[in-house]
């Protein structure tokens, strides 16, 4: 055969092509992994790094103080159930955890178990009965709901009032696998992921399947992505809707690697407590435990079957299956998930017959997921915490902040404002705003607090912010520094409350007068303090000093006030709040209390970081002897002077003692009153300083009775220790039974002397057949005019 040149070439040409074709293969191949490797390995510092922050990225929760629970408590149905309805507690058995039930007066209520600050509280099965406005019996109940022994002190678990993020608004709550109810672990997986206990991270199968589908569709019907690969998704990329190339091949690296690093346990964990479950406005619910809260109102445990079940469904779509919007498509996608537990045996035939018949169960509001309605409140927690956590150390580190809050005393407070103010507003008077304070005489926690009327508006808080006159609220205080003088003055003694003109200096001088433009001659100091008369305290201030009130004001309250003539009639700007902190030293009973509304901070692990609800150290009884006789003086007001209108609106029965407050031309209207187990301040005015024509009783005191008209407390009684109560006429102490005579408390050892009573001599009998002739001709007593009774005045 001859030689064929053209052959031989072609020979050579072969080889040639294939060994670049697979040099270029290769080096592509060493290309790849020259990139691939790096690129893995730093992929995996991020898996690391991202996957051990899940378990961190949680908000920090404000808590209500707890509802503590005694016979003789003062509470009624309707308080009770306004805070059980504020802790989530919802209609049940009353046995189950997060339950209570009624029976006419008497409830069954089973609380869940917390952390306080004194540390852990068990749960608790409980029967109390209410009658005639207090607990009247509490019990221990057993799991069969039969009552055993009785309980002398009970907590239930507090209300969730606000959240404090971090940089992302996102709701979570941790919760370990093991107390994750068996059922919504084993149908998560039958309907998201049916192989995830075998597979390494992808399922090669399902994708190629979802592929083929996807391609014969002509557009992405189908996914493939296992829980891991969603949890990389959400967790380490970030939720996301754009589709790339790049980012699948990335979660399916991260996916490989969280399955290579962790065990499955330990995915699924995170998966639970990261999952995306929801949205309510710009907060981003995640998290099993959050998401029971945010659409049942309920504890992950006590979860339903069919809740169960529509948890799991809203897993697909949280937008799509949301059931307050959607309630068909969540209800389909409910029976769909069903199903598939039914398919795989996870509930039997009963059960899922029952279930599919069941409605959704979604309660009317998001559970106990704050929405930080009580922005004033708040605000005054993030200032009491920032000497010791700064914002960026506070928001978003996970901590339990349990405050003072009484979420039934917040309730009746707001709308005792809303209320009020309404029913003052018309077209002669500018626009009206308030702030209040409530707190508890026995500890300082402060139980409720107002800013604005608008208030779940963030904005000027007027409660802590607003700085006006006071007015009339500082009498008490320049009747304190008198009475701490037994020896000089008492409740009894006599004040003249004629003119007074006080000299300044320059020049100047400064007369002022009484609200009703009259003087009132000699007064008891009682009567003085009750009726707020004006000069009878300037005379009363000017003797104990200004200097003395200013230094008062200083140590009670921290108020730094000018020490001039004008204090003692309170020509002072002070807030509700400060106001609040000085008045608790007398509503106490001498006790000085520093308000907070800041119990103590828990760390994630439900440890007590900081405590601030120290025990407060009992009263000095000089202290405690002066409190009493100021508040006696001011249930005195209450019943008989400014405060009387409180007596009409039936609020007798507290015993209240109160002093309202009024500044120059009606601006400002003030009252500070309390009972046996509040006090609260109020302040009613208009941001721009105009007079709005109302006074103390008339503004402030309106707004302070519609708040105890439904907050349950108690009775304020005053102690006798420390007091001698004596009947007295004129400047001596005398017989119970004697004419005119009136009963005051003295500090013991400094009653007046005693001076028998003398009976008034009987006017001698007139015979008629023996008149004078000047009664015949008129010129004796006019018969029209009145008997004229002697008015008890001190001896000249």
């Amino acid at each position: 055969m001859p030689y064929d040149e053209d052959d031989d070439n072609d020979g050579d040409a072969r080889p040639q092509w294939r060994r670049r074709l697979v040099t270029a293969v290769l080096a592509l191949a060493a290309l790849g992994l020259g990139f691939l490797i790096p690129y893995t390995l730093y992929l995996n510092h991020e898996v690391s790094e991202r996957f051990g922050q899940l378990q961190w990225q949680i908000p920090t929760r404000v808590y209500a103080r707890p509802l503590v629970l005694e016979p003789g408590l003062a509470l009624d149905a309707a308080t009770l159930k306004t805070e059980l309805d504020a802790a989530a507690y919802h209609a049940g058995d009353g046995l189950a955890a997060g339950t209570y039930a009624r029976d006419g007066s008497r409830w069954r209520i089973s609380s869940r178990g917390f952390n306080d600050v004194d540390g852990a509280v068990p749960a608790r099965r409980l029967e109390l009965a209410l009658s005639g406005g207090r607990v009247s019996r509490l019990r221990e109940l057993d799991a069969a709901g039969e009552p055993g022994s009785a309980v002398k002190r009970a907590r239930l678990d507090p209300a969730r009032i606000a959240t404090l993020y971090g940089q992302k608004q996102e709701e979570r709550r941790l919760i370990r696998i093991s107390d994750v109810p068996e059922l919504l672990v084993t149908g998560l997986q039958a309907v998201e992921d049916r192989d995830f206990a075998h597979h390494h991270g992808i399922d090669v199968g399902g994708m190629l399947r979802a592929a083929w589908v996807n391609l014969r569709s002509g557009r992405a019907r189908q996914g493939a992505s296992t829980l891991t690969q969603q949890l990389a998704r959400s967790g380490l990329l970030g939720i996301g809707r754009e589709q790339t190339f790049t980012r699948k091949g990335k979660e399916i690296l991260y996916a490989l690697l969280i399955e290579a690093r962790y065990e499955k346990g330990t995915i699924l964990e995170a998966y639970l407590n990261q999952v995306y479950l929801g949205q309510r406005g710009a907060q981003a619910i995640h998290g099993v435990a959050a998401g029971a809260e945010f659409w049942f109102g309920r504890d992950l445990k006590s979860l339903s079957t069919e809740q169960i079940a529509l948890l799991v469904g809203i897993v697909k779509g949280p937008s799509a299956y949301d059931p307050r919007r959607y309630p068909q498509a969540a209800l389909e996608r409910r029976n769909f998930v069903l199903g598939e537990m039914h398919e795989t045996g996870l509930i039997d035939e009963a059960e899922y017959k029952r279930a599919l018949a069941a409605p959704l169960g979604i309660s009317d509001s998001p559970g106990s997921l704050s929405a930080n309605r009580f922005p004033a409140y708040v605000e005054l927690i993030r200032r009491q915490l920032a000497r010791d956590y700064p914002a960026d150390a506070l928001s978003g580190a996970g901590l339990s902040v349990m405050s003072g809050m009484s979420p039934s005393a917040q309730a009746y407070a707001e709308a005792a404002v809303a209320r009020t103010l309404k029913s003052l507003d018309n077209k002669r008077r500018p626009p009206l705003e308030a702030g209040l304070v409530v707190t508890d005489v026995h500890n300082g926690d402060v139980v409720a607090l107002v800013g604005s009327r608008e208030f779940t508006a963030h904005g000027f808080n007027r409660a802590i912010e607003a700085q006006r006159p006071v007015g009339s609220l500082l009498k008490p205080f320049v009747n304190l520094l008198a009475l701490a003088q037994p020896g000089r003055w008492s409740l009894a003694s006599w004040v003249d409350d004629s003119p007074v003109t006080v000299t300044l200096g320059r020049g100047k001088s400064w007369s002022p007068g009484n609200s009703d433009g009259r003087s009132h001659g000699m007064v008891r100091l009682i009567d003085a303090l009750a009726r707020s008369y004006n000069q009878a305290t300037v005379r009363i201030g000017m003797e104990i000093a200004p200097e003395r009130l200013a230094g008062l004001l200083k140590t009670l309250a921290g108020i730094e006030a000018e020490p001039n003539p004008a204090l003692i009639l309170g020509s002072t700007d002070q807030s509700p709040y400060a106001m609040a902190q000085l008045y608790q030293f007398l509503a106490s009973g001498g006790e000085i209390q520093p308000l907070h509304a800041v119990r103590g901070v828990l760390d994630a692990g439900g440890k007590a970081l900081n405590r601030y609800d120290k025990v407060p150290a009992p009263a000095q009884e000089g202290d405690a002897v002066a409190a009493r006789l100021i508040t006696l003086a001011l249930q005195q007001a209450v019943s008989s002077g400014t405060g009387r209108q409180l007596i009409s609106d039936g609020l007798g029965h507290l015993s209240p003692a109160g002093k309202t407050g009024t500044s120059n031309d009606d601006r400002d209207s003030w009252f500070a009153g309390w009972t046996g187990d509040h006090l609260a301040v109020v302040w009613v005015g208009n941001d721009q300083n105009k007079a709005t024509g109302l006074q103390g009783a008339t503004g402030a005191m309106r707004v302070w009775s519609n708040i105890f008209r439904h907050l349950p407390s108690a009775t304020l009684t005053v102690g006798d220790d420390g007091l001698d109560w004596q009947w007295v006429v004129g400047s001596n102490s005398t017989d119970a039974g004697c004419p005119e005579a009136r009963r005051f408390a003295f500090v013991a050892g400094f009653a007046p002397e005693y001076a028998p009573c003398t009976l008034p001599e009987p006017e001698p009998e007139v015979d008629e057949g023996r008149r004078s002739w000047r009664d015949w001709f008129g010129f004796g007593r006019d018969r029209d005019e009145p008997e004229q009774t002697p008015r008890e005045a001190p001896a000249p």
